[in-house]
Order: structure tokens, then C-alpha cells, then sequence
């Protein structure tokens, strides 16, 4: 077992929650802040972050077809060219070393919510890579 990260930090968990608080309140739909956390932590393999946050969005009205069909979303009609744009942006983010983010991909989502909505969406996704990288390295157990 490792260490309880928010016993030994709590100051930085509070200042995560902060964030995560602050983000809630933007005008980021909970639709898209589902939808990031869920992409970003299916590319992170964060067990205990799906978990969580598959059970938050079908609370808040998300399909289960759209959450099963999240990692094939280019091949789907299901989400909006808005919603596509994002998780582009959110793999992209996530994915850093893997050619960073694209000049096309930044535009896309610039010109598919405005400039305010994908600031939004990016501290949601550089949020939840943050919480992912805690779960994972600590190893939090799943939550029933």
C-alpha cells in the first residue's frame, strides 16, 4: 500500500478542489467536463478516476452508448462537431509527448466554442491529468 497523498498534502488537495469547485462554476458545460475527464483518464489508465467519473456523468444524464463509444469517438455520429473538437484538444493535451498540441486541433476548438470556453476546457483537462497522475502513482483503491 502507499501513502495517503491527501493526509500527507493536504494544502495541494485542497487547492485541487479549489480548482475543480471553480471550474464547475464556468460556463464548461458538465456535459464536456464529463466527457474530458473520462477521455483523459481512459488515456491515462486511471482505474480509480473512470470509475468516479463514469458514475458522476450517467448521474448527470450521460448515455451509457456514449460513454462505452468515448475511445472510438471519431468513428461515431454521437457526439457534436463541438464535443469532437474538445476531446481532439483533451488527447492532444494528455498525449504531450507525442507531438504536443497541433496548431489545426487548437484552432478547431477556438472556432467550434470561442476562446474563454476552450481556456475553460483546458484547465479541466490539465485538472483532471493532474488528479489522474495522483491516482495512479498512489494507487487509490476503486470506490464502491
Amino acid at each position: 500500500m502507499r501513502f495517503n497523498l491527501q493526509a500527507l498534502e493536504p494544502e495541494s488537495y485542497k487547492a485541487m478542489f479549489g480548482l475543480e469547485k471553480y471550474l464547475a462554476g464556468t460556463g464548461l458545460s458538465a456535459t464536456h467536463r464529463h466527457l474530458l475527464k473520462m477521455r483523459a483518464s481512459q488515456l491515462n489508465g486511471c482505474a480509480y478516476c473512470l470509475n468516479m467519473h463514469s458514475k458522476e456523468a450517467r448521474k448527470d444524464g450521460e448515455t451509457e452508448q456514449r460513454l462505452y463509444l468515448l475511445p472510438a469517438w471519431r468513428e461515431t455520429t454521437l457526439f457534436t462537431p463541438a464535443e469532437k473538437a474538445l476531446l481532439a484538444l483533451c488527447e492532444e493535451v494528455t498525449l504531450l509527448s507525442q507531438g504536443g498540441v497541433s496548431d489545426a486541433t487548437y484552432q478547431q476548438a477556438v472556432a467550434a466554442c470561442g476562446e474563454q470556453y476552450v481556456a475553460q476546457a483546458l484547465m479541466a483537462i490539465i485538472v483532471i491529468n493532474g488528479w489522474n497522475r495522483i491516482a495512479v502513482t498512489t494507487q487509490l483503491p476503486l470506490e464502491a
